[in-house]
């Protein structure tokens, strides 16, 4: 995927090919709005405002993009910066999922642990969709929130244990 990014990228910068955007746009976009909408608590409509302002800022900056990572950990970057300014400017609203079957705004949970997550404080959940579902290492994951290796540490630690107990109750309840 890297050296074919890195074509696309280059058709795109050439002649602005809008051939090799919508390619880029197809190959990262259902990536990006799953981990924009996790890292959202699953509002839906905030993903999507989150995708499309990463793309607008993507392209602004994609000819000073100097490939030291790969173009999908530069775009989630990207994504993750907008997903903390929607939640600044946004009033916090805490979506309640007692009730809901397996959907909450137009997202199917595919399952127990979906739900858990989208239920985690700010905080756990950024840093837990970072380091368990994205691979993120704490350093990476310090740098990218602004925060130190070990609030990192301690939010993942906080997060899991939320999780257990989220996932024990869900557990019982079946």
């Amino acid at each position: 995927m890297h050296s074919e990014d890195r074509l696309l990228v280059t058709g795109f910068l050439s002649a602005r090919d809008d051939l090799s955007f919508r390619s880029l746009y197809r190959a990262h976009t259902p990536f990006l709005y799953l981990f924009a909408l996790r890292i959202l608590g699953y509002n839906s409509g905030d993903a999507e405002d989150a995708v499309q302002e990463t793309w607008i800022r993507a392209v602004e900056g994609i000819a000073e993009f100097r490939w030291r990572s790969s173009l999908r950990t530069w775009l989630a970057g990207i994504a993750l910066n907008c997903c903390r300014e929607i939640k600044r400017r946004s009033p916090q609203v805490m979506v309640d999922l007692s009730g809901v079957p397996g959907s909450a705004q137009n997202y199917r949970f595919t399952s127990d642990v979906e739900r858990c997550v989208a239920r985690l404080p700010d905080g756990c959940r950024e840093v837990l969709v970072l380091h368990d579902i994205e691979g993120y290492t704490h350093k990476e994951i310090a740098e990218s929130l602004q925060i130190s290796e070990g609030t990192s540490k301690s939010q993942l630690f906080r997060a899991r244990e939320k999780m257990r107990g989220m996932l024990k109750s869900f557990k019982e309840i079946s």
